[in-house]
């Protein structure tokens, strides 16, 4: 067990600091498409992790998929309705937490002339309509619907590892509450190469790492409840993707005049975090989810000499709520 785990730590965080190291030895954040490059090449490292583990473990395809989450589980109309609630559910939960916060005083919105979206496509050299509203109402549309689709494979890169793999592991070890909180925290320090940057936070500069680490670990209670409900890693693939798409044009519904900030204002903010740990607690009370031991290595990995051993699932822990 601990040797697997090595393997995969190793392989996901070195390789996601060799990814990012163009950046630290250059400008930093300061070439979008570079970041963008580079930060998508990253999110494919968890994946390798997987293969290490495998071509180690030496278990056939057929199991390992099954095992890590590539088929869509024992329930397949539950896995797709989980999808479903996933690609639409994300945005949704987006616009609330920008509701909550401008409600709360911390965001200023303008959803009368979306000066701060009219300021944006100005600097891409687009010149904005007179008219915002229709560019606004559609940008998000699409964004909701389609902005996902170009984002799943980089989005598959880090859930098969972070999901697919090392969760199920976690709460076999530990119980599904607290399987989740480590897999979110390990999923945050992960990013640590870019957020130690100012990624996502870029007020905060080097804090910025912290600030997401506390992102992931509530963020990653609700994805890994999509895998460890689904027994699938395709929810978690479509929501980490929906999430990503989604966050930035909802932030582009503040005003010019006072952008918002995102430390406290949206769905990677405070308020998002709260919203997120209130779902996560609510998902877990009310459609708790099953622990379960990784299943046993292959046969040729166990010594001839050695008495079989059966490896039982771990019941689920109603105190726990999952």
């Amino acid at each position: 067990m601990k040797r697997p785990l090595l393997v995969y730590l190793v392989l996901a965080f070195g390789l996601s600091w060799a990814a990012a190291l163009p950046l630290w030895l250059s400008d930093g954040l300061g070439t979008p498409s570079k970041v963008q490059a580079l930060a998508a090449l990253m999110m494919l490292t968890p994946t390798i992790g997987v293969l290490g583990v495998w071509i180690a473990a030496r278990a056939p395809l057929r199991r390992w998929a099954k095992e890590t989450g590539l088929t869509l589980g024992e329930h397949r109309g539950r896995t797709l309705r989980l999808v479903l609630a996933a690609w639409l559910g994300v945005p949704l939960l987006t616009l609330l937490a920008m509701g909550v916060s401008a409600a709360v005083g911390l965001v200023s919105l303008d959803l009368g002339g979306f000066s701060l979206l009219a300021e944006v496509l100005r600097a891409r050299g687009v010149q904005p309509p007179g008219e915002m509203t229709s560019v606004a109402v559609m940008q998000l549309v699409l964004a909701a619907l389609l902005g996902p689709v170009p984002i799943l494979v980089p989005a598959l890169g880090e859930e098969w590892g972070w999901r697919g793999w090392l969760l199920p592991r976690l709460t076999a070890a530990n119980g599904a509450v607290m399987g989740l909180v480590y897999s979110g925290l390990i999923w945050g320090l992960w990013h640590a190469p870019i957020t130690l940057l100012g990624y996502n936070y870029p007020r905060l500069g080097s804090w910025a790492a912290l600030a997401f680490i506390g992102f992931c670990t509530v963020g990653g209670v609700v994805i890994g409840w999509l895998r460890l409900r689904s027994g699938s890693v395709w929810p978690a693939v479509v929501a980490h993707a929906s999430l990503n798409a989604v966050a930035g044009p909802v932030l582009l519904l503040g005003d010019a005049a006072h952008p918002p900030n995102e430390i406290f204002a949206g769905i990677t903010g405070v308020v998002g975090w709260v919203l997120l740990a209130l779902v996560g607690a609510a998902l877990l009370r009310f459609l708790p989810v099953t622990e379960r031991a990784p299943a046993a290595p292959p046969a040729q990995d166990v010594p001839e000499d050695a008495e079989p051993e059966s490896a039982p699932s771990a019941p689920g822990r109603s105190g726990e709520a999952g």
